[in-house]
């Protein structure tokens, strides 16, 4: 679904804004840049603020116009801040528009478009467009780097594909963080209860005491590597007890 979003930059005039543009998109999981008659391209500087999304650089498409970028796109966003006459539909929170368009790509390609540095769209392109977002900001200085504005909208696209049922996405976990099985955790509980006994903490038959720290550590929720230093520890101390 990803690979249907196309972000399409309007005659950028900085290289290191086409550069760290690929870089937010790459991030995002998007591969698809197409360029509007940019300025200089390929650069150097487009390349070193891409970091390692050269990749995305090296399939870049350069075309002339605007609908040559987007005449095969069922839907065309196109970002801007200033708000327009023009009677498009108008979204004013990004992830209301990142819900449309991952409905529209999954079967057709959809594109971002975004325009120059400092002036932005035309009226033209605007109405080359099917849709508008803007990115709510500061009233007093609500002034994005086209960079930022690509990151911030391929962020919303990217958290709306992960957050539908069929994406598959996998969220990064530490290995650390690893919860112990319940057969790992049975045993810390066995070895904590003998310990007790063994240490004369348990001196009541019918005592709850034991119950109350399986509960406690149940809700402490260790990780694997938390139970196993707590093996340690009740080792150590079984060790001491043996003397």
């Amino acid at each position: 679904m990803l690979q249907h979003i196309r972000i399409v930059l309007v005659q950028t005039f900085h290289p290191g804004n086409i550069g760290a543009a690929a870089r937010a998109m790459k991030t995002m999981g998007l591969t698809e840049l197409v360029l509007v008659n940019p300025r200089m391209f390929p650069d150097e500087e487009a390349t070193r603020l891409a970091a390692g999304a050269t990749d995305v650089l090296e399939s870049t498409r350069v075309v002339s116009s605007l609908e040559e970028a987007v005449n095969d796109c069922v839907q065309v966003v196109g970002a801007s801040a200033r708000l327009r006459s023009l009677p498009l539909p108008h979204f004013d929170e990004p992830d209301d528009m990142a819900a449309d368009v991952i409905q529209n790509a999954q079967t057709a390609p959809v594109a971002l478009v975004f325009g120059r540095e400092r002036s932005g769209l035309t009226n033209d392109e605007i109405r080359c467009c099917t849709h508008q977002v803007s990115i709510p900001a500061n009233p007093d200085y609500g002034i994005l780097n086209l960079s930022q504005a690509v990151q911030i909208l391929a962020y919303e696209v990217h958290c709306a594909w992960r957050k539908g049922g069929e994406s598959g996405f996998t969220y990064q976990r530490p290995l650390e963080a690893t919860p112990p099985s319940r057969e790992q955790f049975l045993h810390f509980q066995a070895h904590l209860g003998r310990l007790m006994q063994e240490s004369g903490f348990l001196t009541q038959p019918h005592a709850r005491t034991e119950e109350q720290l399986q509960a406690l550590f149940a809700r402490a929720q260790p990780s694997r590597k938390e139970l196993s230093l707590l093996r340690g520890l009740l080792s150590a101390f079984e060790s001491h007890l043996s003397k």
